[in-house]
């Protein structure tokens, strides 16, 4: 009797489930049990302009292209440009000093191995728009906006 009742009970939930699943709000441009066509790849965006932070302490985002750039324990491509040694030259930005620290704060002569592989933290960005609205107020507009 308790197992009949169990299985009446798990049946009803799974109904129920999959009626709410139909229901579920979802950035998908198909319904959840129908799989959609993948859209193109879009294209990363490549023109060298920085761009303004989201949050306070958020990794820059990388303003061009890194195909086929090389980063591994071997080498890294983005050190070409971004190294101190090679700002000038190249006209990039350099890397933050934090990146030349080890773990107890000392200075080391190059970078850390902590920091090497640069697009853990830094990302290209594609030309898509955005899938959600985004609501995000920076905390320096709130302020002034609270002084006036």
């Amino acid at each position: 009797m308790k197992s009949r009742m169990t299985i009446t009970v798990l049946l009803g939930l799974a109904l129920t489930a999959g009626a709410l699943a139909q229901n579920v709000a979802t950035t998908r441009d198909a319904a959840l049990d129908v799989e959609p066509n993948p859209p193109k790849i879009s294209r990363v965006e490549n023109d060298d302009v920085k761009r303004k932070r989201a949050y306070p302490m958020q990794p820059p985002t990388v303003p061009h292209k890194i195909d086929n750039y090389q980063i591994d324990t071997n080498a890294n491509k983005c050190m070409s440009c971004h190294s101190r040694r090679r700002t000038e030259e190249s006209q990039a930005p350099m890397v933050s000093v934090t990146h030349y620290m080890d773990r107890e704060g000392n200075f080391l002569a190059d970078i850390s191995a902590r920091r090497y592989f640069c697009n853990q933290c830094h990302v290209v960005q594609i030309d898509v728009d955005p899938l959600l609205d985004n609501e995000f107020e920076d905390i320096d507009d709130l302020l002034r906006a609270a002084r006036k």
